[in-house]
């Protein structure tokens, strides 16, 4: 089966921070905020985790810049995300990825918001399948906007294409503050991730570094 093609993009201080301990990830500028709404408005769709919603509350529409807005996915096994976040607002279309075992009022209510409900069963929800699922529905691109965790799960099981990380110059440090890739970790620099370098670009202060994942093996 086919699946669309995934780019990550993120925002990070220096020391790899994507928030604060505070949970603040306002990081980019008004420049690369411009370039992400460009971004949305190239892509099919847009995914996040329910602790991006929980956290940010993003609309994940094309604001900046015209263009039309992406399919909002959000990934939420448990239904946690509350029925008045932004991403449910019917200003685009949005599905909402479930586990069977979530609370049946949590999902009826996200399903009264006139969001799409995929429900999978099993412990964690299956990513390859629900991409393939996208793409049977005509879903080419799709932008991957973290959070950590979810970060974690696409690239160790092989499902980012490209990567488009700013680098803010800051440094926030902060044990606990979210890092660019949370999740399980590989436990060897051999077995991370291999990426090849495709691009620098400077933005104001910050720097766009563009990155093709050449290579990935399972933690």
């Amino acid at each position: 089966m086919k699946r669309p093609y995934v780019i990550l993009n993120a925002a990070m201080t220096l020391d790899g921070k994507i928030a604060t301990v505070a949970r603040d990830s306002k990081i980019s500028s008004k420049a690369d905020l411009i370039r992400l709404h460009k971004l949305r408005a190239e892509v099919d769709a847009v995914m996040v985790g329910a602790g991006t919603v929980l956290a940010d509350n993003p609309s994940l529409t094309v604001r900046r810049v015209r263009g039309k807005n992406p399919i909002r996915i959000v990934i939420d096994g448990e239904a946690k995300i509350p029925a008045n976040a932004k991403v449910l607002d019917r200003s685009a279309k949005t599905i909402v990825a479930v586990l069977s075992k979530a609370k049946k009022e949590k999902i009826d209510e996200l399903r009264a918001t006139g969001a799409d409900i995929i429900i999978s069963d099993g412990e964690t929800i299956d990513l390859l399948s629900l991409l393939e699922r996208l793409y049977s529905n005509g879903v080419r691109k799709l932008l991957l906007e973290g959070g950590s965790t979810l970060n974690w799960c696409m690239l160790e099981r092989g499902l980012v294409d490209e990567i488009q990380v700013v680098v803010s110059p800051r440094i926030v440090g902060g044990e606990k503050a979210k890092t660019l890739v949370g999740g399980k970790g590989f436990s060897k620099i051999k077995n991370g991730v291999e990426l090849k370098l495709l691009n620098v670009k400077r933005i104001g202060s910050e720097i766009l570094l563009v990155y093709r994942v050449t290579g990935a093996k399972h933690a």
